[in-house]
């Protein structure tokens, strides 16, 4: 049974930083596409960063704030978020095994969330 378990969300103030992990079991994903998507309350789940074969892609607005990484061995992705700024208050959700495009929503394996909220 695949699992991937996020942490590292929390309440942070505007321009504060976070460091979310997102921990795979069950399979090992090398190389392969692991993403991070968020979704802010009353709207849809957004892509946000994702890794696959050194590889990253970011959305236009998390471009040199956010940094998406991973520890191969571990079966590991990350997401650094730096300069946080209200708007990215959401649910993050860390993502494997594309169904489809990577920068997509349809991945075979999700976690359950963390939470992550800025305040101004």
């Amino acid at each position: 049974q695949v699992q991937l378990v996020e942490s590292g969300g929390g309440l942070v103030q505007a321009g504060g930083s976070l460091r979310l992990s997102c921990v795979a079991s069950g399979r090992t994903f090398g190389a392969s596409a692991m993403a991070w998507f968020r979704q802010a309350p009353g709207k849809e789940r957004d892509f946000v960063a994702v890794i696959m074969s050194g590889n990253t892609y970011y959305t236009d607005s998390v471009k040199g704030r956010l940094t998406i990484s991973r520890d191969i061995a571990k079966n590991t992705v990350y997401l650094q978020m730096n300069s946080l700024k209200p708007e990215d208050t959401a649910v993050y959700y860390c993502a494997a095994g594309p169904l489809g495009p990577i920068l997509g929503g349809h991945y075979n394996y999700w976690g359950q969330g963390t939470q992550v909220s800025v305040s101004s």
